[in-house]
């Protein structure tokens, strides 16, 4: 069956940096567009980034950008989500997901982690 675990999540203070890891399990998903999602109390979901499993194109959410890094590691079936100078309102549960490809809905969500930004 298909699973993805996200870890890394944490608090940290304003300005500080924290990865997140996502492993997929139960299928190879080289052919999976890999994205992070967010989702603050009260708020709706928020894209985070994405990242094309074989072609390594990356996108961004506006909100993000210059700030976070998505990569992944094919040989570990894992993607990452690098967050530096994080802000207070980065503060939300993170998702990781596959669709096979930009633009479409996204099939499998981890459970999620906790980011949590002191000010």
């Amino acid at each position: 069956q298909v699973q993805l675990v996200e870890s890394g999540g944490g608090l940290v203070q304003a300005g500080g940096s924290l990865r997140l890891s996502c492993a997929a399990s139960g299928r190879t998903f080289r052919d999976y567009t890999m994205g992070w999602f967010r989702q603050a109390p009260g708020k709706e979901r928020e894209f985070v980034a994405a990242v094309t499993w074989s072609g390594g194109t990356q996108y961004y959410g506006d909100s993000v950008k210059g700030r976070f890094t998505i990569s992944r590691d094919k040989a570990k079936n894992t993607v990452y989500l690098q967050m530096n100078s994080l802000k207070p309102e980065d503060t939300a549960v993170y998702y990781c997901a596959a669709t096979v490809a930009i633009g479409y809905e996204y099939e499998y969500w981890g459970q999620g982690t906790q980011v949590t930004v002191s000010s």
